[in-house]
């Protein structure tokens, strides 16, 4: 099954408010700028949180990681990219933080999710409707 080459990108500046006393963005808020950019990832696929909804099942983060390359800092311009490594049996959703201001990659991380039907049980493959918003056919 080939993976779909949709890709989006959000453009960010790091605000004050995501910096320690050394102006360097705390490790927790790279969890956030991935979550900016895997909404608009769903949300270009028709699979935010209302289409969910509609097609009555719920997904849920059964894993997350971010590996830390290069410090974005108070005031940095930066780039988060998600796009979709595989979506037959979970969405995983893949990331790189890319930092304008240095030129050079801040992060990279995944996130994976599963689907739930709207009774709240696991399910073992991505439903068809959902595999297609995913791949666009």
């Amino acid at each position: 099954m080939s993976v779909p080459s949709r890709r989006i990108e959000v453009e960010l500046e790091v605000p004050f408010h995501d910096v320690d006393g050394l102006q360097v963005v705390w490790h927790g808020h790279y969890y956030k700028y991935f979550e900016l950019a895997r909404t608009a990832l769903f949300r270009a696929c028709k699979l935010d949180v209302p289409d969910m909804i509609e097609l009555g099942y719920r997904m849920v983060v059964i894993e997350s990681k971010c590996r830390h390359v290069f410090p974005l800092r108070y005031g940095d311009k930066f780039r988060v990219s998600a796009w979709f490594k595989e979506y037959e049996y979970r969405l995983h959703v893949a990331f790189e933080v890319w930092n304008h201001t240095a030129e050079r990659r801040a992060a990279k991380g995944h996130t994976m999710l599963a689907t739930l039907d709207a009774g709240g049980n696991l399910l073992l493959a991505t439903p068809a409707s959902m595999s297609t918003r995913v791949t666009g056919l």
